[in-house]
């Protein structure tokens, strides 16, 4: 590693292979016993047992958005990428422009096909000069790595599939930094959102950073699996007196709905380019050097400049019923979008939903929008993502 290094002192060890004739189990995090010790409800994600919640939802949600929450976010899937090559391969196989990136900062970017849809989006932390970890989705952490692999060949650089040699824990809400403030020596005030430090938590070696998947302020925390149990009971303890809880994967989907974030499989997909989720953003086509879906990222952005596609907007119900992925989105008896992702938001005390919708319909305030709900037409209120933004 370089010398700006923010390597952590944890082993890192290679997945053992499976047998393809033995049966799937589900994959269970490093706190799958401490969970269960919790009464926490268990569902199937991406292959891995995980919480949904511990008891009410609800108040896991509004814990978040009021006090702290405590989730294991251990599916997620690291990916190191090493070598004198890194930066050129990321930047070859990202849509990013990694090599820009500092030693201790973090970058939302996405993995494209080469015809411009979308393998998964990431989070890519630059832990050295010649280091770096990429964050994939659960369901798509063995599609990344492949063809991260894939794409390595001619670059002087070592992907290596880290997905067992990290356990990551999240607190996340307006108590968080005073939470883990109390457990850390680490300069929090100064870490920025989107950046990382190596540091200790209640003595714990950990990568902390200020990441999250919310809309809150709060932390990430990628430490060692055989690390976990005892984090997570320091972190409970340290978050009493102000109301932290355990949180499970139903209220994150709540909270990143709430905060107009992509769900991939509901918002992001390969039948779409960045540009058709409106994140063309993310594309830097100035970088140095060719990278994968180049040529049909331009011309995915040319249309959309000329002829804007469907718009990812969001929708409030004037009613109480609930809208879910792959309802129509309806005007004057018409199809004019499709909901991506809805549910009942604690916070606005309504149903809420995020639908890509023809541009024509797509200005907050466009009249005459509804939903069908099992063929009754529902009134919604077209308005601007975010629905919620918490105050700085």
């Amino acid at each position: 590693m370089g010398r700006n290094s923010l390597a952590i002192p944890i082993s890192l060890g290679d997945e053992r292979p499976m047998s393809s004739t033995a049966p799937v189990e589900p994959r269970r995090t490093a706190l799958d016993a401490l969970h269960r010790s919790l009464g926490a409800t268990m569902t199937d994600f991406a292959g891995w047992d995980m919480p949904l919640r511990y008891g009410s939802e609800r108040d896991e949600h509004n814990a978040v958005r009021t006090k702290a929450g405590l989730f294991d976010l251990s599916h997620m899937g690291e990916i190191t990428v090493t070598g004198p090559g890194a930066a050129r391969l990321l930047n070859f196989a990202l849509v990013g422009d990694l090599a820009a990136v500092a030693v201790g900062r973090a970058r939302y970017t996405m993995i494209c096909r080469a015809d411009g849809g979308i393998l998964d989006d990431l989070i890519v932390y630059r832990l050295a000069d010649d280091a770096f970890m990429v964050v994939a989705n659960a369901s798509n952490a063995q599609v990344v790595l492949d063809a991260l692999v894939e794409r390595a060949a001619g670059f002087d650089a070592v992907v290596r599939d880290d997905r067992d040699a990290y356990a990551l824990l999240a607190v996340q809400g307006p108590a968080a930094p005073g939470v883990l403030a109390s457990l850390t020596d680490a300069d929090l005030d100064a870490l920025k959102y989107y950046a990382g430090l190596p540091g200790t938590v209640a003595g714990v070696p950990a990568l902390i950073a200020r990441t999250g998947y919310t809309g809150e302020d709060g932390f990430e925390l990628f430490v060692g699996p055989e690390h976990a149990v005892e984090l997570w009971q320091a972190l409970t303890k340290a978050g009493e007196g102000v109301g932290l809880v355990p949180c499970g994967l139903s209220c994150r989907d709540t909270l990143r709905l709430e905060a107009g974030m992509p769900l991939y499989g509901h918002e992001l997909g390969t039948e779409l380019t960045p540009f058709d989720a409106g994140l063309g953003r993310v594309v830097k086509f100035a970088k140095e050097g060719d990278f994968v879906g180049r040529e049909a990222l331009r011309e995915a952005a040319d249309r959309a400049a000329e002829q804007p596609p469907r718009v990812l907007v969001g929708l409030v119900a004037e009613g109480r019923r609930v809208p879910r992925a792959g309802y129509a989105v309806v005007a004057a008896g018409t199809v004019v979008g499709e909901v991506t992702s809805g549910a009942p938001s604690p916070t606005l005390g309504r149903p809420i939903a995020m639908a890509y919708v023809d541009a024509a319909h797509a200005a907050p305030g466009t009249a005459g929008v509804g939903v069908d709900i099992r063929g009754s037409h529902e009134p919604y209120e077209v308005v601007a993502l975010p629905f919620y933004q918490r105050r700085k």
